[in-house]
Order: structure tokens, then C-alpha cells, then sequence
């Protein structure tokens, strides 16, 4: 499973193990990434090649050459090629299917698409429910989850009555059946509110538009002395910070609230749902040694608003290392205060269970697996 994200495009290599009518088990995963993402290159499409060739070595060392035939190449594009115009991401797309159906492993027709945010969701929500066993063991309930990419950002549960349903859009309800269940969830991502694009929409930069000559951006969200560069999809910005007579951490949480309003929508089932927050959150949590990097850990809302204020109160400590410190954690904590966390809730950061990194490419791998037929639950 290739994941062409905003940020990096990586490769999972799963390896199962299955008995006659029981649900799978993932006993093995090799995982690579390569930087910028494929995104990066609508504008010399060829460049492009390198990296994915560089990734599909990795599948050549870790499979065995007799099963290379009978192996599914699959690439998932996410926001990052969502936000491109239809053409160039079409033109991408193609160039890894030339790729692919050059190399030595089983493709198909479907293998190369760009995933709706709702599907990003519900894989990521089918891998953490997984690899926790809530599939296999009914009576411990499901957990949600909540994934903040580059470019957007998911959250997704399940519902658990009529009436939750009867509160939410109906293009956020999906079913769908997995494992010999069928499951109501409630799925929604919010395009252009991942981390990232959130740090554009902070600074006042548009997508893909480079800086005129001597231009800057300022930065409500930096110390009024700071000057820095910020590299995103191949375009350096310039950054100063932004001379105020309110604190840092105030000026920062106004301009973030601009750019959240009536954005999000807030719901209140998750007050009594348990979560796992990953990928930029799980990586914030970390850069401020909220959570042990390695084992994750428990956090509630409340300890994000701190940690947002007092990285914003002692820029220097974390400027030169983490410039953006203080603006992610604001942004992070007013996100989850949006979705309708109480600050009190907790959540759960791990970067992996049972040894296999959370996020949507195990569940996606598993629905694809499905759809093939080529597993009997």
C-alpha cells in the first residue's frame, strides 16, 4: 500500500496470516517514506519517478520473488492531490501506473486513486479498531479516531443510535460491512484544515503561489523578532514574526479562531467516546515532550491549550528547533475544543500497536483485500 500524502509519499508492506474462517492477522509490517509528496511534482511529472521507484525496491527486498505475481500494488492519493487541479493530479497518476505496471507485482485496474476524506477516515478508523480487537471482541465497543494530516483533517466514529444518525449530514453516515459486521459510522474531513494548509491560512500564503521578490509574511503566532524560512511544496516563504501589543499566545489563538470560523462542526457524541488522535497530533505531542516518543500516552484537551501557552510564552526555547511550536498547538487545541471535545477529555497518542504503525493504509489494505474476495471472514 503506497500512501502519496501532502507531506511524503510512503510504502506498507503487510504480511498476514489467516485461518479458515477467522478474521486475518497482521503479523508483519515494513514501512518506508520519501519527502516532498507527490504533489510536489505536478510540474515536472517525470521527477516523480525516482522516489516511487525508490520505494518499490523496498517490496522487492522484503517479498519473496515467488509471490511478487500474486502481490497487489495499491497507491491512495490524499489531500495533497485533492487540492491540485484535476489534470495535473490525473497526470501523476498516470506516471505511477506506467510505474507499476512496469514492475513485477500484481496490478490492477482500481490500484491507483486519489481517496475521498471520508475513506482516509474510515481505513484509518478500520486499522485502530483492528489492531485494538474491537472486531474480534464485540462487547468492547469501538473507539474513534482523529487524523491530522497536511492537508486535512478526519475525525470518525461510530454511531451508536437512531437519534446520533438523525443529527449529522447524511453524506457523513456511511455503512459499509467488515468482518461479517456491518458498521454505521460517522466520518467526516475537512479539506484545507490540515496542519499544513493551516499554517498557510495563518500566515495569509495561498497554495502553490510563490512570494514576490522581497516579500514576507508575518506571523502573528512568532516572536515579534523572529525572521525564518519555511519550505512547503517546493515554495520558500519568508517569515517574520508580527509586532503586537497583545501577548504572543493571545494574538495567536485570535488569528486562529478567524480561520476556524464556522468551519468545523461540533458534535457531542464524542464527549462519551474514547480516541486516538494521530499523525500531526501524535507528532506535536511528542515535539513538546507532552508524550514518551516511543510509547505515546494519554493526554486530555486541557493539557494541549497549556502546552500551546506556554510554548508561545518561551518562543526561544523552541524557535530555532520548532518554529512553529506555538502556532500547531494552538491550532491543534482550538481544533479539538471545535469538533466538541470537552477539555477534559482524554485522548489517546500512540504511534503504533502491537507494532504496526496507526493510520489509514492497514485498514485500507484490508477493505481492498475485501474487495478482491480474496478473504473469507
Amino acid at each position: 500500500m503506497f500512501d502519496a500524502g501532502s507531506t511524503g509519499t510512503r510504502i506498507h508492506v503487510f504480511k498476514f496470516t489467516q485461518n479458515p474462517k477467522e478474521t486475518p492477522k497482521v503479523i508483519d509490517e515494513t514501512f518506508r517514506g520519501l519527502r516532498p509528496g507527490l504533489s510536489a511534482y505536478a510540474d515536472n511529472v517525470d521527477e516523480s519517478a525516482q522516489g516511487i521507484n525508490e520505494l518499490l525496491a523496498v517490496a522487492k527486498e522484503v517479498i519473496p520473488m515467488e509471490l511478487w505475481k500474486s502481490t497487489p500494488l495499491v497507491l491512495k492519493a490524499t489531500a495533497g492531490l485533492r487540492l491540485l487541479p484535476g489534470e495535473k493530479a490525473q497526470q501523476l497518476l498516470d506516471k505511477v501506473k506506467e510505474i507499476f505496471h512496469a514492475s513485477p507485482f500484481l496490478v490492477n485496474d482500481d490500484c491507483i486513486s486519489i481517496m475521498e476524506g471520508t475513506d482516509e477516515g474510515i481505513s484509518a478508523w478500520v486499522t485502530v479498531n483492528f489492531l485494538t480487537g474491537r472486531f474480534t471482541d464485540p462487547t468492547k465497543g469501538t473507539v474513534g479516531i482523529l487524523d491530522l494530516g497536511g492537508g486535512s483533517t478526519q475525525i470518525t466514529f461510530h454511531l451508536s443510535s437512531e437519534a446520533a444518525s438523525g443529527q449529522s449530514s447524511a453524506s457523513d453516515i456511511i455503512s459499509f460491512k467488515m468482518f461479517n459486521h456491518v458498521y454505521q459510522l460517522y466520518s467526516h474531513s475537512y479539506l484545507g484544515l490540515g496542519l499544513r494548509m493551516a499554517r498557510l491560512a495563518v500566515l495569509g500564503a495561498i497554495q502553490g503561489q510563490a512570494l514576490k521578490e522581497g516579500e514576507e509574511l508575518t506571523s502573528p503566532c512568532s516572536s515579534p523578532d523572529f525572521q525564518g524560512e519555511w519550505e512547503h511544496a517546493k515554495i520558500l516563504y519568508k517569515i517574520k514574526g508580527q509586532k503586537a501589543g497583545k501577548p504572543v499566545y493571545e494574538s495567536c489563538l485570535n488569528k486562529v479562531a478567524k480561520i476556524l470560523k464556522r468551519k468545523v462542526h461540533k458534535k457531542p457524541e464524542v464527549k462519551d467516546i474514547e480516541f486516538y488522535p494521530f499523525s500531526y497530533y501524535y507528532d506535536l505531542a511528542t515535539n513538546f515532550g507532552l508524550i514518551d516518543k516511543e510509547e505515546g500516552g494519554t493526554l486530555t484537551v486541557s493539557d494541549f491549550e497549556t502546552a500551546a501557552n506556554n510554548a508561545c510564552g518561551n518562543m526561544e526555547a523552541h524557535q530555532e528547533q520548532h518554529p512553529f511550536l506555538c502556532m500547531d498547538l494552538t491550532y491543534i487545541s482550538l481544533l479539538l475544543q471545535k469538533l466538541g471535545f470537552p477539555k477534559s477529555h482524554n485522548l489517546k497518542l500512540v504511534r503504533k500497536i502491537n507494532n504496526i504503525e496507526i493510520g489509514w493504509a492497514l485498514g485500507a489494505t484490508l477493505r481492498y483485500m475485501d474487495s478482491l474476495s480474496k478473504l473469507q471472514y
